[in-house]
């Protein structure tokens, strides 16, 4: 992507989800770890699927989808106690696999802590077989 992710700003995302950061969450360096982020990311992809009419739990169903990559920069500490939100969209869309853009906010929501981008494929668990994306995701890209 070519995009300057760290200049995202909140106005740029519809859908929003909120973590509460644990006390667990941090490391011994003091801030969040690294690794967290990426459980606050999935918690919203799976979120934001849902409200775009994919319930990935659903294993039996047609279209569903699988992770296939993800790409993390972060720009910035942050450390317990926190409440962050995160924004997500599909940023590119192609004809069996789009990327979900989300970035993480604190509660200055100036600039994002961390983002991520995610290349998601359209797949049939039944068939174990990549398919075209549903159209409910296509509906829901809007370019930048």
């Amino acid at each position: 992507m070519s995009m300057n992710t760290k200049s995202l700003k909140l106005k740029d995302f519809k859908y929003f989800t909120s973590v509460e950061a644990r006390w667990r969450d941090m490391d011994v360096l003091g801030h969040i770890n690294n690794a967290t982020y990426l459980t606050y990311f999935e918690s919203a992809r799976i979120e934001y699927l849902a409200s775009l009419g994919l319930n990935i739990n659903r294993w039996e169903g047609d279209e569903s989808v699988i992770l296939a990559s993800m790409k993390i920069d972060y720009f910035r500490q942050s450390a317990y106690p926190n409440t962050y939100d995160i924004g997500c969209r599909i940023s590119r869309i192609g004809t069996k696999s789009f990327d979900i853009l989300a970035a993480i906010f604190d509660k200055s929501g100036a600039d994002p802590i961390v983002t991520g981008t995610f290349i998601t494929i359209g797949f049939n668990y039944k068939t174990q077989e990549t398919v075209p994306i549903p159209k409910s995701v296509r509906d829901a890209y809007h370019p930048f």
